[in-house]
């Protein structure tokens, strides 16, 4: 029995040294295999790190390689230098921007009147007309009388026309940017009163053009900046009743497109400066709804030397509108707010896109005792852009508004 127990520990000792051994060989193979478990992990680690910091390498490393040494081409893509691609960028941001224009505003004792009853603005523009000013980036109209206490009434004359000074403020309240002074009431109490309403709008905050103290005033060019551009304006009349109206060297007047050399000239300076010249020109026969052949000849010559779009006034009522070289001349926008019946009114609102031609369209209106507000029957809207279309040279009117030029440039 004992022999046979010894014999049992015997194998069992064999069989346990076996599978050491066998545990011990598994062991060793893995390792090779493998490696330290711990130092693959910790390797594997900087290894992320590395990569992780290699990548913030690369995102802060400009896409564009660009040499500048000395004599080196730093042209971008297109072949422009950061300088250019820079301007390009601004212009990418730049937006469309909108250019507003009414007609002669005046205000009468019936406007005057209707603003007393009405609480204020209120009573003198509709809720339409004070939306499309107050979301426009420029307003122009034409300011048909002078703001002034002094001067005596032109000699002659069967209207002369002007305000007290204090009475800007309501100017103001209807919101234009910018004012012509150019037309044939500019001077109606002389040339005291003339440089009295340049004085009240200045401090007003109000641009004007076509009219000041001497020649250099009259033709001065106004620039005003939106949406990242230079937008110019220039006014003059070819409506005086007397010659010395005219602007000189040395005493005060307008601008005078009876000889349109000046003008002209001015028109092409100006072009030299601005992304966009409006000229605002008064002109034309009262109550007439066809422009003179005169008034065509010289919107084609303003356009020619430089002018982006002319707008007219003078009639006191609408006249139509005609493209030239695929630039808008509007011959009349006849009154906005002046007397006590305006049959017929708009503003014509003209929208400057980045790049591509301006868009044109007309808000319809009419006034009545001083108070001017638009059409809101459809069927009045319709009726008004079907009678734009028939005193307008070659346009359509879409059901909106929207101009349209029917025939190339």
């Amino acid at each position: 029995m004992r022999r046979r127990s010894h014999a049992w520990l015997l194998i069992l000792a064999g069989l346990f040294l076996t599978a050491l051994l066998l545990l011990l060989g598994v062991k060793q193979i893995l390792k090779e295999r493998t490696g330290n478990p711990v130092y693959r992990e910790q390797a594997a680690g900087t290894e992320a790190e590395e990569e992780l910091e290699a990548e913030k390498e690369d995102i802060s490393r400009p896409i564009l390689q660009i040499n500048t040494e000395e004599g080196a081409d730093t042209a971008g893509p297109g072949g422009r230098n950061p300088e250019e691609q820079a301007m390009d960028g601004e212009a990418s941001g730049s937006r469309s921007v909108k250019l507003l224009f009414g007609g002669d505003i005046y205000l009468s004792d019936h406007v005057l009147n209707a603003w007393q009853r009405g609480g204020g603005l209120e009573g003198i523009l509709d809720d339409g007309f004070r939306q499309e000013i107050g979301q426009a980036d420029i307003f122009m109209a034409n300011q048909e009388f002078p703001f002034s206490n002094r001067g005596t009434p032109e000699t002659d004359k069967q209207f002369t026309f002007r305000l007290p000074e204090d009475k800007v403020s309501v100017l103001q309240a209807i919101g234009p940017d910018i004012v012509a002074l150019a037309n044939n009431h500019a001077l109606d109490y002389g040339e005291e009163a003339l440089l009295d309403t340049c004085r009240v709008l200045d401090s007003a905050g109000i641009f004007h053009v076509g009219a000041g103290e001497d020649l250099d005033a009259a033709k001065k060019l106004e620039v005003i900046e939106a949406g990242g551009k230079k937008f110019g304006f220039l006014a003059a009349s070819r409506v005086f009743p007397k010659g010395y109206w005219a602007a000189g060297e040395e005493h005060a007047g307008m601008l005078t497109a009876y000889d349109s050399t000046v003008l002209l000239e001015e028109i092409k300076k100006a072009k030299e400066i601005c992304d966009f010249l409006t000229v605002y020109v008064h002109w034309g026969i009262e109550k007439s709804t066809k422009p003179e052949s005169y008034q065509r000849t010289l919107g084609q010559q303003y356009i020619d030397a430089g002018a982006d779009l002319v707008i007219g006034s003078h009639p006191h009522v609408l006249q139509g509108i005609e493209y030239y070289k695929g630039k808008p001349i509007v011959y009349s926008l006849g009154n906005f707010i002046f007397g006590s019946s305006i049959p017929k009114t708009m503003l014509l609102s003209v929208t400057v896109p980045p790049e591509g031609e301006p868009s044109l369209s007309m808000l319809p209106g009419t006034s009545s005792a001083g108070y001017t507000r638009t059409l809101t029957d459809e069927g009045e809207r319709q009726a008004f852009y079907q009678y734009m279309e028939e005193i307008s040279f070659d346009i359509a009117v879409d059901k909106d508004g929207t101009v349209i030029q029917t025939h190339s440039p």
